[in-house]
C-alpha cells in the first residue's frame, strides 16, 4: 500500500449535513466565512454505519445497549473482544492486565474494521487500580468538510402530529434549521505507515472509497435525504512517504449567479480543475495512478475551457494513469 490522497465532493439540498448540538442543532457555519463546515467526525460516521449496514463488517465504535437505558461506554466495548481460544468471550480475571492489552489488541485489529481504518484510543481495566490503554493513530485521516461557497440557514417552521398537551386540541410546533444547497469538499489522506500498525489492506480501502461514496448517498435519514456524492478523486503515489498535500484547494467552482448563497443545485456550477491540473502534471513523474468516480450531473471546466468528454477520458488525454473507482 502507497501514500494516497483524497478529495470528496457531496452536496446536499434543504437538509442539514451536520448540525451542532450546542447551538439548537444548526447546520456548522464559520461565521467569518459563511461556509459551511462538516466534522471529519460525521464524515467517519457516515462510512462506519454503511460498512455495518451493508457491508457486514464489524464496527467497534457503535451505539450498544447493553442492558435496557444503559449504553456500552468505550471500556465495556473494548471487553467484547476479551475473546478465549474459541472465539467466545473471556473473563477478565483469567488474564493479567498484559495479557488482556494483547488479546484486545489483536482482536481488535483482526475483527473492526474502523480501527483499522480510523485508528482509536481503546481503555484497558482489569481492576480499579489496574488499567491501561491502546492507542492508535489511523492511517486515514479527513479535515473538516467545507462547503466550495458560502450558504445560507433557512429557519423552518411547522406543526407536530400531537397534541401540545393532555386534553389540549393546539398541536405542538416543530422548528429546524436546513440549508437550501452546499457542495462541500473533504480532503483527506491514507498514511501507508500507520497502515503496517493497524494492519489496514486493500480490501480495507477498497470498502473505504465504497463507504465513502454509497455511505454518503445511503444515508436516507430526515435531516440527511439529499446527500449526493459527486466527484471522488484518489491520487496514489510510487514514491514512500511522498504526496503533494493541499489537493482539495486546486479544484474552485464557478457560477452565473450573482450571488453564490443563491445555489440551489449542482447543475448551476462548474467545477474548475485547472489549479489540480497543474499540480498534478508537476508532480506526474510521483504518481502511480488517479482513479476517479463522477456524477454524471457535474460539469468541469479546465481554466476558460469546458470539459465536453469524461473527465476520466479527459485526463487519460492529458497523460495521467487514470482509472474509475469500482464502486
Amino acid at each position: 500500500m502507497n501514500r494516497s490522497e483524497l478529495v470528496f465532493l457531496y452536496d446536499i439540498s434543504y437538509a442539514n449535513p451536520n448540525g451542532d448540538p450546542l447551538d439548537e442543532n444548526k447546520p456548522r457555519i464559520d461565521e467569518e466565512t459563511e461556509i459551511n463546515i462538516v466534522t471529519d467526525v460525521r464524515l467517519k460516521r457516515t462510512i462506519r454505519d454503511y460498512l455495518h449496514d451493508f457491508k457486514n463488517q464489524n464496527i467497534f465504535v457503535k451505539e450498544i445497549e447493553y442492558e435496557p437505558g444503559k449504553i456500552q461506554n468505550a471500556k465495556l466495548r473494548a471487553e467484547d473482544y476479551l475473546l478465549d481460544e474459541n472465539g467466545n468471550k473471556a473473563n477478565k480475571k483469567d488474564f493479567s492486565l498484559a495479557e488482556m492489552k494483547e488479546n484486545m489488541y489483536n482482536n481488535i485489529l483482526d475483527k473492526c474494521i474502523d480501527v483499522r481504518l480510523f485508528g482509536g484510543t481503546i481503555p484497558i481495566e482489569k481492576t480499579s487500580s489496574q488499567k491501561s490503554s491502546i492507542t492508535l493513530t489511523g492511517p486515514v485521516q479527513f479535515r473538516f468538510g467545507r462547503s466550495l461557497h458560502k450558504v445560507e440557514i433557512k429557519h423552518i417552521k411547522g406543526t407536530g402530529a400531537f397534541a401540545s398537551g393532555e386534553g389540549k386540541q393546539q398541536k405542538t410546533f416543530r422548528e429546524e434549521y436546513i440549508l437550501p444547497y452546499s457542495l462541500i469538499s473533504f480532503y483527506g489522506v491514507i498514511n501507508e505507515n500507520a497502515a503496517e500498525k493497524t494492519l489496514m489492506n486493500d480490501e480495507d480501502e477498497s470498502l473505504l472509497i465504497d463507504g465513502i461514496w454509497n455511505g454518503t448517498k445511503n444515508l436516507i435519514t430526515r435531516s440527511k435525504f439529499g446527500q449526493m456524492p459527486r466527484l471522488l478523486l484518489k491520487v496514489t503515489y510510487n514514491d514512500k512517504n511522498y504526496f503533494i498535500g493541499d489537493l482539495d484547494k486546486k479544484i474552485k467552482i464557478e457560477h452565473d449567479l450573482n450571488d453564490e448563497k443563491k445555489l440551489r443545485n449542482i447543475e448551476e456550477v462548474f467545477i474548475n480543475i485547472s489549479d489540480l491540473i497543474i499540480i498534478l502534471k508537476m508532480n506526474l513523474s510521483k504518481i502511480e495512478s488517479l482513479n476517479v468516480k463522477v456524477d454524471p450531473s457535474v460539469r468541469f471546466k479546465d481554466g476558460d475551457k469546458l470539459i465536453e468528454e469524461n473527465l476520466i477520458d479527459y485526463l487519460k488525454g492529458k497523460n495521467f494513469p487514470t482509472n474509475e473507482l469500482d464502486i
